[in-house]
C-alpha cells in the first residue's frame, strides 16, 4: 500500500483535496463560474477519470492548491462524465480541448490555458 499511498496520495489527503474544488457538471455551473470571475480568478481543471497522465498532474496540482495562499475560485470538470460541458467551454472560450487542462478566467475571459506538464498554479 505504500507505493499505491505514494502514487495517488492517501485517502485524508484525497477528501482534503476534494473539498477545495467545486464541481463543473452543468452549463449553469459554467455560468456562475463565469460570472464569478469577475470577482476573483476561476480555475478550471478539465480532468479524464480514466488516464493515468490526468490524474498525475491532477494530484501534484491539488498538492500546489493546499500549500497556496491564492484566493482562487477551484472547478473541476470530469471529462467523461460531462463532455458537453468540455465542449461549450471550447466553443464560448476559444480554447482547444485538452486533457488534462487548467483553463483561468478573469472577467468572463479565458487568459491563460495550459495542459499537461505545463499545469502549474505558479504560472497562473
Amino acid at each position: 500500500m505504500g507505493f499505491l499511498n505514494h502514487l495517488f496520495g492517501k485517502k485524508e489527503e484525497q477528501d482534503q483535496a476534494k473539498s477545495l474544488w467545486e464541481k463543473l457538471e452543468s452549463e449553469k455551473d459554467l455560468d456562475s463560474a463565469v460570472e464569478r470571475s469577475s470577482q476573483q480568478k476561476v480555475l478550471i481543471f478539465k480532468h479524464s477519470t480514466r488516464c493515468f497522465i490526468s490524474k498525475t498532474v491532477l494530484k501534484n496540482f491539488e498538492k500546489q492548491m493546499q500549500n497556496s495562499d491564492k484566493d482562487y475560485a477551484y472547478y473541476f470538470l470530469d471529462l467523461l462524465a460531462n463532455r458537453p460541458i468540455s465542449n461549450e467551454i471550447e466553443s464560448r472560450f476559444d480554447v482547444v480541448h485538452q486533457s488534462p487542462q487548467l483553463i483561468v478566467l478573469e472577467k468572463g475571459k479565458a487568459t491563460h490555458n495550459a495542459s499537461h506538464q505545463n499545469i502549474d498554479l505558479e504560472t497562473v
